[in-house]
């Protein structure tokens, strides 16, 4: 068990009471915008250790009859089949995962909000789709000068021709499955509708990075940089509350650079803003429960190397442009940290750089490091996964856990009758014939009750893996990087 420098505990009780302390600022209603993943926020459970990644799910369980849920997801997102890299699913897609998720949690999800909607036909279909599925499902258009002109933009001409989403909780999340989707113009525009028809309402926002009360080049709050190169998000001292109340506090450009535009809207709807700074609107309280701040700086910069592979990776794939590595090259000098400081990724060099042949490294939960070589029968993936679960359950290196004699049937029936042209077993067929050869085997058996501690695991192989192998990995909570090379030269390689 890796030590621990966040109490998740205390951040349940604080956030959730924070929330409703906001609720009650704006007379009973609050449109929250949720920045970052609501589900399976892995990225601050690797900086934030202790941080468990259903966090925020859990702290809206806490308000749950109070809450309710909208989703929200561009126009332009629908059209351009917007993929989720983490996932590998369209945005359309993860908005009916979100809906199931948040059902099968006992949340209320009110209803979906497609914004820039100008009727494009894959839109609409979508939105059939959505409304023979049960939900509720309403528009809200291009505004133009957006968001510059705000008294245009606040008035029947620019929120007003907005469709109104029919609320009847106090506390509205807005979420989307990614960013850039209107999450902040759907909350405005609520907020103009709500404010013509008499209703009090407020606004406010919750995103975990960067902390806001961590210092500014905090490798925590680098590892947010790191985590959004692509976006192109910088850390920055919030100017306007360092104006307003004398504090530094930590925010990042977008919020800054939007701020002015987003006060005259408020000011212009409720007739006064209610913040004064871009930190005012945030409801984070992840700062004031960090435990021990040497654990989490080491947390963040092991997390910047890890962003580090995985942007190189996604150059190699063509997914992303060497200016977002050269950002992330640039965090990494100020934090005095290379790639090789990641512990797996020296062993992982020397096994392959030995046999010839990709290899992979994992640090157990003790510290020590296993490897794994690519053979006849397996990958290196499956090698080092069969290896690991050997060194937790004590058992000999010498020990096969699964013969001979249950692979070659397999490696056969994927060449001759699947059409697979590589005959080494991948990690899910490997833990499947380890499960079958369980039910006789005692050693296949005690293998198999070991998966639970591979959770937090570090992992790195000097090749990108399949998409089915990194599925596995990511499932059993391994933390896998890869060096940004192919296993072979083609063209095209099957994920």
């Amino acid at each position: 068990m890796k030590p621990h420098g966040f109490d998740n505990e205390k951040y349940l009780k604080m956030q959730s009471e924070n929330i409703s302390r906001r609720i009650n600022q704006f007379g009973g209603k609050l449109y929250l915008e949720f920045g970052g993943k609501l589900f399976d926020d892995y990225h601050a459970a690797r900086v934030l250790p202790g941080f468990e990644p259903d966090s925020k799910v859990r702290m809206l369980m806490e308000l749950k009859e109070e809450s309710e849920i909208i989703i929200v997801i561009s126009t332009n997102d629908i059209e351009r089949n917007k993929v989720r890299g983490d996932l590998g699913i369209t945005y359309d897609l993860d908005l009916l995962r979100l809906v199931d998720a948040f059902r099968a949690c006992g949340l209320y999800v009110g209803s979906v909000v497609i914004t820039q909607y100008s009727d494009q036909p894959a839109v609409k279909k979508f939105q059939e789709r959505l409304e023979k599925l049960g939900l509720r499902v309403y528009r809200h258009f291009v505004i133009p000068d957006y968001p510059a002109n705000a008294s245009f933009i606040v008035s029947d001409e620019g929120f007003g021709k907005n469709e109104f989403v029919e609320t009847d909780r106090s506390l509205v999340v807005v979420t989307a499955p990614g960013p850039g989707s209107g999450k902040m113009a759907t909350c405005l525009s609520q907020l103009y509708h709500e404010h013509k028809r008499g209703i009090s309402a407020g606004y406010a926002k919750f995103e975990t990075f960067p902390i806001w009360n961590l210092p500014l080049k905090h490798p925590v709050n680098l590892a947010y940089e790191a985590a959004t190169a692509d976006l192109d998000d910088i850390n920055m001292i919030d100017p306007f509350h360092l104006e307003a109340y004398g504090e530094t506090s930590v925010n990042y450009n977008r919020d800054v650079d939007i701020f002015p535009v987003l006060n005259a809207m408020m000011e212009r709807i409720s007739g006064v803003s209610p913040y004064k700074s871009p930190t005012d609107m945030s409801v984070n309280m992840a700062g004031y429960c960090i435990t021990d701040d040497e654990i989490c700086k080491e947390a963040g910069k092991q997390e910047v190397i890890r962003r580090y592979y995985a942007t190189a990776c996604s150059i190699r794939q063509g997914n992303s442009s060497q200016n977002e590595l050269h950002k992330i090259e640039m965090i990494m000098n100020h934090l005095c940290i290379k790639p090789t400081d990641r512990a797996v990724v020296l062993p992982a060099l020397s096994k392959a750089e030995e046999t010839g042949a990709p290899a992979v490294s994992m640090e157990l939960p003790d510290g020590s490091i296993i490897c794994g070589k690519t053979s006849s029968l397996l990958g290196s993936a499956s090698a080092c996964l069969l290896n690991a679960l050997k060194a937790l359950g004590g058992i000999g290196d010498e020990k096969l856990l699964i013969s001979p004699e249950v692979i070659e049937p397999i490696q056969k029936l994927k060449v001759s009758h699947l059409g697979n042209h590589n005959p080494r077993l991948h990690t899910d067929e490997v833990l499947i014939a380890l499960s079958i050869c369980a039910v006789t085997d005692p050693l296949a058996a005690l293998a198999i009750e070991q998966l639970p501690k591979l959770k937090c695991c570090e992992a790195h192989a000097t090749v990108i893996l399949s998409r089915v192998d990194e599925n596995i990995f990511q499932h059993l909570g391994v933390n896998i990087t890869y060096e940004p090379q192919y296993l072979t030269r083609k063209l095209y390689h099957a994920k």
